[in-house]
């Protein structure tokens, strides 16, 4: 197992096929400060550029999934004149990027509280799997913000549109059994089963067509803003692309000789 640390609130490491990134800060819910949010962005990087991951688990240690921006920080900044020093761009949004540009699956397991771009990290991923006792709050409005990290993007998209405004507005606590309910997370599972069931489903992931995976997430994002006519041309442009793999060549062979293909990710 390959283990690094990309700082010490940002811990890396690659098993199976998974790379393994965990927001390292329980003591401070995991709340973002600007060396935390570039140290995650370096691992984001790493683990996209990283040939022995195939799928990437995101959590948090301790009780909380992320609380978001650190406010401390952040009042501290405000005190000095400096604002917000452009975070959203400099930090926020190539995280979010890579986030759902990476060509692999991204799995966020939601342990705890996932609040204001905490959510927002959550709801990039291709999965959330929360635990029970997880919650989650759009809680930007609550000290005098806009939505960021993608959330008027990202929320629509799972909820609806007139229910992501619900939830931006009100901002009030959305629990874990009404998240599912909502499409907000992929699967609700009692909180000590979390890191087995999250992990599970990045390792089954991991052993997939990582390719074929990365074209369909391509896919999917592009048709979101074009018309139909242009997104079968994507379409036909990406099936070229996967029909040229190894894992498409051998899972051809498999299929005909009757037996459960494997796939390398090439």
């Amino acid at each position: 197992m390959d283990q690094q640390a990309s700082g010490d609130h940002v811990l890396y490491s690659v098993e199976e096929g998974v790379a393994t990134i965990t927001l390292n800060r329980p003591d401070a819910m995991n709340a973002l400060t600007i060396s935390m949010k570039a140290a995650l962005l370096e691992a984001l990087e790493h683990a996209r550029d990283d040939a022995e991951a195939r799928a990437v688990l995101l959590t948090g240690a301790g009780r909380g999934f992320c609380a978001g921006q650190d406010l401390r920080e952040h009042a501290d900044n405000l005190d000095a004149g400096v604002g917000l020093d452009n975070t959203v761009r400099a930090h926020y949004n190539p995280i979010i990027l890579t986030i759902t540009g990476m060509g692999k699956p991204v799995i966020a397991a939601v342990n705890g509280f996932a609040a204001g771009a905490g959510a927002s990290l959550a709801l990039a991923c291709d999965f959330r799997v929360a635990a029970d006792g997880a919650k989650f709050a759009m809680a930007f409005l609550g000290i005098g913000l806009a939505p960021d990290s993608g959330a008027s993007w990202t929320l629509p998209r799972l909820v609806g549109a007139a229910k992501a405004r619900e939830l931006l507005l009100l901002g009030e606590p959305v629990t874990a059994a009404r998240a599912l309910e909502l499409g907000m997370v992929t699967s609700v599972v009692p909180g000590d089963e979390l890191t087995a069931s999250a992990r599970a489903l990045a390792v089954r992931l991991a052993q997939g067509p990582t390719q074929a995976y990365g074209a369909t997430k391509q896919a999917l994002d592009f048709s979101a803003a074009h018309s139909l006519e242009d997104s079968l041309e994507m379409e036909a442009d990406l099936q070229d692309a996967c029909a040229k793999t190894e894992d498409h060549h051998n899972a051809t062979r498999a299929f005909l000789a009757k037996r459960r293909p494997t796939f390398d990710g090439r």
